[in-house]
């Protein structure tokens, strides 16, 4: 199983700006993001991300992890509603799925995911925008993956990370 983590940053380590992940976005970054996900066997998003990005219509199957299980995308036909703790839901995506698991949600679950040592891979953009929201620190997100290449790519840097 491959859990692999996918995220854009702004500079300070914005997370969002505007309310979605668009705000601390570039070219590069989104056509390096769509590009990645289809290589997925399941994408893996929290609620919030659910009703704040633009998920209705995905390569590949999404899981939105909801308590209310009331599905925010249930106009796209390959999305999951699933009650469970990230934890679980990793292993549940990975029996009904496939081992490619793409996790483009939160910081809070990623952290979580990170604090349960599941996640294989970060994939991260950190593009030049400053004063946005929901704010991660990038040098402790790095620090959980020894093995980092980086490049850079019309103004935002491109790290991958690995255990």
């Amino acid at each position: 199983m491959t859990v692999t983590v996918t995220l854009v940053v702004g500079a300070d380590g914005s997370t969002s700006k505007h309310g979605n992940s668009s705000g601390v976005s570039s070219a590069a970054d989104r056509s390096t993001f769509l590009a990645r996900r289809r290589l997925a066997d399941c994408i893996l998003i929290g609620g919030n991300t659910a009703r704040s990005e633009p998920y209705h219509r995905t390569p590949v199957p999404v899981v939105v992890l909801s308590k209310s299980l009331i599905n925010p995308l249930a106009d796209n036909r390959l999305a999951h509603c699933w009650n469970l703790s990230p934890v679980k839901a990793i292993e549940r995506a990975s029996t009904t799925f496939g081992p490619n698991i793409h996790v483009e949600a939160g910081v809070g679950i990623i952290q979580q995911l990170i604090a349960a040592n599941l996640v294989d891979a970060l994939e991260l953009s950190i593009t030049d925008v400053t004063g946005g929201e929901d704010l991660i620190d990038i040098s402790e997100l790095l620090s959980h993956f020894p093995n980092q290449s980086e490049r850079l790519d019309a103004g935002t840097r491109f790290i991958s990370a690995h255990k």
